[in-house]
């Protein structure tokens, strides 16, 4: 997995946290208060730790970039108009959410849905990384280019990374489309037909 861009005392301090966390209930206590990025902290709702499966360890997990607003007012991920269409397709690809791990990298909305800061990415990995530790999902689908670099590094493009498995720490990972971006560009655009694309390759994969 790569490293967090620019660690800092912030950072440390939350990766300790998160690494003496036992189980992801506690986890999820110490990570509520977390007060790591000052502006996002004083422009937040809450804190969004995320969704574990159902029961037992996921089948795969999903990691989006941050919460949207919806997100920062129901404390859930991808619960917004991009979950709504993210459901959407992980069914027409015969996932299931249940079955899945959902969580972003940062956990706290950036004010206006601005892309996070590369010191706020830094500060919140220690949570994103003792969950993939505690849920040990053998697959990842990272949605975004965001959650992309966090698990294939800073250069990553997320065109050339697309439609493929790379091997992270054991796990592989799959670089695609964020939900958003085909909301953007509509029912007929690229990013849907991609992320659609991937999501089916990923449930072929899956056992």
């Amino acid at each position: 997995m790569t490293r967090p861009p620019r660690s800092d005392a912030a950072a440390e301090e939350v990766a300790h946290a998160a690494a003496a966390a036992p189980d992801w209930d506690g986890l999820a206590r110490v990570a509520r208060p977390c007060v790591a990025c000052p502006e996002l902290a004083t422009t937040r709702q809450q804190v969004v730790v995320g969704d574990p499966p159902a029961a037992g360890r996921p089948r795969f997990a999903l990691v989006g970039e941050a919460p949207g607003a919806t997100e920062d007012q129901t404390g859930r991920p991808f619960v917004g108009r991009s979950g709504q269409l993210l459901d959407q397709l992980l069914a027409e690809a015969g996932l299931h959410r249940a079955q899945a791990a959902v969580l972003n990298v940062v956990k706290c909305r950036p004010p206006g849905n601005r892309t996070p800061k590369a010191p706020e990415v830094a500060r919140c990995s220690g949570w994103l990384r003792r969950q993939l530790e505690l849920l040990d999902p053998p697959v990842v689908v990272a949605l975004g280019l965001s959650s992309a670099k966090w698990f294939l590094g800073p250069r990553t493009v997320l065109a050339a990374a697309r439609g493929r498995a790379h091997d992270v720490d054991g796990r592989a990972v799959w670089a695609t489309y964020h939900p958003s971006a085909a909301i953007r560009f509509g029912p007929n655009g690229a990013p849907r037909a991609g992320l659609l694309a991937d999501l089916t390759a990923v449930a072929a994969t899956l056992t």
